[in-house]
């Protein structure tokens, strides 16, 4: 049996705000890390802190290349599948992409991993498989029809992960985030998420864009607790594979309250401008925990008013470096 310092895990889109945050943590605690990563949204700057670690290795691929994901996969314990194209909106511009990225690449990692008889994979899904679904909180078989691309090749990834497991014998686990937060996350383009936008525009003096009226909620889920959500994934019991789990903060915040309380931390007082609701965006989310409590251990430490202080505090050391 191995001890615990030579366990290796690959990190698929390891220099990305969730991969990069999970490859620090995993190294911090002493195991090996491979991250597969092929810069098209990750950063370098995110994993130069890493790079001089005797126990990091990065790997320049994309995972829609097969030979690059069995490569990466060989003398692997666990794979933290990270790498995807987000966002709704674009998904819905450009689904062709989604496919080929979301789902194809997906499957080479499922597959890479059943090549080389990898221990368990856990995978990044997401909270817009609830599509429609309008009862709160949302819980796991109690899905709605997809409203975008994006929340398709979700929805199949999972499809995916069950069938490997009980078809190959392959130990998967799917995580569904809702709206993670938290340091490392970029702030910049057209899809970014909401609250670095909303931390950097405030620093910089720059007008907020809220889409819609700001009266829609979200579940919003601090980095810290979605890295430790995956790391225990695996190391859960084999009853929980082969399934998904909700991953949030366990709250529910509407985004102009967001704003203001992010107005308040920073005691910056500039009002937003509103802006139509985005295609494919859905009105509410939130999420019941209670699936990952049991069967991973999974309890959120962050409440939203520490995590938004963090996030702000790191942002402010970037911006002023």
């Amino acid at each position: 049996m191995k001890s615990e310092k030579d366990i290796v895990f690959l990190v698929t889109g390891g220099a990305g705000f969730i991969g990069s945050n999970l490859c620090k943590e995993l190294l911090s605690r002493g195991y090996k890390v491979k991250c597969l990563d092929n810069f098209s949204t990750g950063k370098k700057e995110n994993i130069v802190e890493l790079m001089e670690n005797p126990n990091f290795e990065l790997f320049i691929g994309d995972i829609r290349d097969f030979n690059i994901c069995d490569k990466t996969s060989n003398n692997v314990d666990y794979i933290l599948h990270q790498a995807a194209m987000g966002s709704v909106p674009r998904s819905i511009k450009e689904p062709c992409i989604y496919e080929e990225v979301n789902i194809r690449g997906t499957l080479n990692i499922f597959e890479a991993a059943r090549k080389n008889n990898v221990k368990r994979v856990i995978f990044a899904s997401s909270s817009s498989v609830y599509g429609d679904v309008k009862k709160l909180p949302q819980k796991e078989g109690e899905e709605g029809q997809v409203i975008s691309p994006y929340a398709l090749t979700k929805k199949v990834t999972e499809e995916y992960g069950d069938l490997y497991n009980r078809i190959y014998g392959l130990e998967t686990i799917g995580l569904r985030y809702f709206n993670v937060y938290g340091k490392k996350q970029s702030p910049d383009g057209e899809y970014a998420a909401v609250i670095p936008k909303f931390i950097v525009a405030l620093l910089t003096g720059e007008k907020a864009r809220i889409n819609g009226d700001g009266l829609q909620s979200r579940d919003f889920t601090y980095i810290d607790d979605v890295v430790e959500a995956n790391i225990k994934a695996c190391f859960a019991s084999k009853y929980a594979v082969g399934k998904v789990y909700n991953i949030s903060g366990g709250g529910r915040e509407q985004i102009i309250d967001v704003y203001e309380k992010i107005k308040k931390c920073l005691g910056i007082d500039r009002e937003p401008e509103f802006f139509e609701t985005r295609a494919g965006d859905i009105k509410n989310s939130n999420a019941n925990i209670e699936k990952a409590k049991i069967m991973l251990g999974y309890t959120p430490k962050y409440d939203f008013e520490e995590g938004i202080k963090l996030t702000i505090n790191w942002y402010k050391e970037v911006l002023n470096k």
